[in-house]
């Protein structure tokens, strides 16, 4: 059975894409989590990943040439596979990030239903390369209700984040699939929209089942990621800001604070008209609450003396997905540590006179991020992974940021660190981090880390070791910074040190290699201004 790949929509605003590079050609063996091709659209050059395996059978759009969204990108399927038929058709498809399978054409399928016109199957959109289930968290719209296109529909649950649902159909909601609070497989029907008074019936029931052939996807959201997030504009009653990217942007190069907008987009979102039409008037003060009051505080759990009581919570999808991936990393790749001690005098001296300067806020932090970028430069293998038949050696350094989340961890990626200065990895650092903890990040933005760093020393402790976070090769964990005696010149002195623990994959980096990467990074932490050299 083969399957179609079409040109996805990588942004909302993407209406045709550009293939930039081929990194597979026909003939090629395809496994699950290839990359097959880079695809430029109208805000960045992105890799497109199979989601399926097989044989390259044909490829649609050469390098260099341009497409519209759902135009046919290439097909995958069995070594040898008649696929004329689908060459022939065009294969008509719905934007899907992953390919979707398309049957044999079966030869008389009885009480086959067929979609009414006008009506639109949406499906749970796969919004990370994690992803195999989402939950509703919040539905935003409701049976009956209007959608136009552009509203939000739903707020869902990833494994990496919660995200806004945004309709790219206009019509009235005839049908949830997915009820709020529950779960389901990517690709599962989420909602229906159509005319209002369509009868729908069968439709949810038989879609996407080979019984059913003539039940056609006319609308998958799964390559549809929706970049328009909740922004959460710091405000004296903490207000939600519902904002398009494209307006929050405006707002940023006009300086004009988003709280103090009306949205007319739906569910009362600011869009771009709303900006472009603001005029500055003086400011109101805002009216006074009281925050004890709105403030609802958990219940606790009385537990009586003598009795067994326990308590069951539901794991969220970033849980499920956290065990999974940590399980899979810690016995398939055959860990190792490795400990260093270092010297952070002269680095706490450093961040002293660093942070004099005026707008600028460096971590320890970020002085070792920075430290492992250029260390990374000297000792690629360590910016390094395995697969089965070749070891992948990255000569970019993009490095992850372990954040501890409410449900869990997440890390989210600081692009091209080696090229950033101290204080652009520290802006880049805390705003990251600010997001990843109110669920805002998008998915592109936790994706592609080459290295990762986790700190647990503001929790004061002393060190500890990290499970690797694949596909990366390494991981170091940081811990606090301990004032004790210490020898210096055959002298005891007070002195500050912090331990370092590398986490290696064995498979791509040797013990010497690791011990080498080490030594490179406590020579810049312990002399910060070899960082600038």
């Amino acid at each position: 059975m083969a399957t179609v790949i079409n040109m996805p929509r990588l942004s909302d605003t993407m209406t045709e894409g550009t293939v930039a590079t081929w990194l597979k050609k026909v003939g090629d063996t395809i496994k699950e989590g290839d990359i097959l091709a880079e695809i430029e659209t109208d805000k960045a050059t992105m890799e497109f990943e199979s989601f399926n395996s097989g044989i390259l059978l044909h490829i649609g759009i050469p390098e260099g040439e341009s497409a519209p969204v759902d135009s046919l990108l290439a097909i995958i399927g069995k070594e040898g596979e008649d696929i004329s038929g689908l060459l022939a058709v065009g294969a008509p498809q719905a934007p899907k990030a992953e390919a979707a399978p398309i049957a044999d054409a079966p030869a008389a399928t009885p009480a086959a239903i067929s979609i009414p016109a006008g009506v639109k199957v949406i499906t749970m959109p796969r919004l990370s390369d994690t992803m195999t289930t989402g939950t509703v968290a919040t539905w935003l719209k409701k049976v009956g209700d209007d959608v136009k296109e552009g509203d939000i529909l739903a707020e869902i649950e990833t494994d990496k984040a919660t995200m806004e649902f945004e309709s790219f159909n206009a019509g009235t909601l005839l049908f949830i699939g997915i009820q709020e609070g529950e779960s389901a497989p990517v690709d599962s029907v989420l909602a229906i929209i159509g005319p209002a008074g369509t009868d729908i019936t069968g439709i949810a029931d038989n879609y996407g089942k080979g019984e059913s052939a003539a039940v056609t996807p006319t609308e998958t959201a799964t390559s549809e990621k929706p970049q328009t997030v909740i922004q959460e504009t710091a405000t004296n009653d903490n207000v939600r800001v519902f904002a398009s990217p494209l307006a929050k942007q405006i707002a940023k190069d006009k300086g004009i604070n988003l709280s103090q907008l009306q949205g007319s987009g739906g569910n009362g979102r600011i869009i771009k008209s709303d900006v472009e039409n603001y005029t500055v008037s003086a400011p109101v003060e805002a009216p006074q609450t009281n925050s004890q009051q709105e403030t609802p505080t958990a219940p606790k759990l009385f537990v009586p003396a003598g009795e067994v009581v326990t308590e069951e919570i539901k794991n969220s999808q970033m849980r499920k997905i956290i065990a999974k991936r940590l399980a899979e990393s810690l016995f398939t790749a055959p860990h190792y540590n490795l400990t260093i001690e270092v010297s952070m005098d002269e680095a706490m001296n450093s961040r002293t006179i660093i942070n004099a300067v005026p707008d600028t806020k460096v971590s320890f932090n970020d002085m070792v991020i920075k430290a492992c970028a250029m260390a990374l430069k000297k000792h690629p293998k360590i910016n390094s992974q395995w697969k089965e038949d070749a070891i992948t050696i990255n000569h970019h350094v993009n490095i992850g940021v372990a954040v501890a989340v409410e449900d869990g961890l997440v890390v989210p990626v600081l692009r091209f660190t080696d090229a950033m200065s101290l204080s652009q990895i520290g802006a880049g650092v805390r705003d990251l981090a600010g997001r990843a903890k109110t669920k805002k990040l998008l998915p592109n933005e936790m994706d592609g880390s080459t290295f990762t760093v986790s700190n647990l020393g503001m929790f004061g402790i002393v060190e500890f070791n990290s499970i690797i976070n694949q596909p990366n090769s390494a991981i170091l964990s940081v811990g606090a910074i301990v004032e004790k005696p210490v020898v210096k010149n055959g002298q005891i002195v007070i002195g500050n040190t912090m331990m370092l623990s590398l986490a290696c994959d064995h498979r791509t980096i040797d013990g010497a290699t690791g011990a080498q990467f080490l030594q490179t990074l406590k020579l810049f932490i312990e002399n910060p201004v070899t960082m600038l050299a």
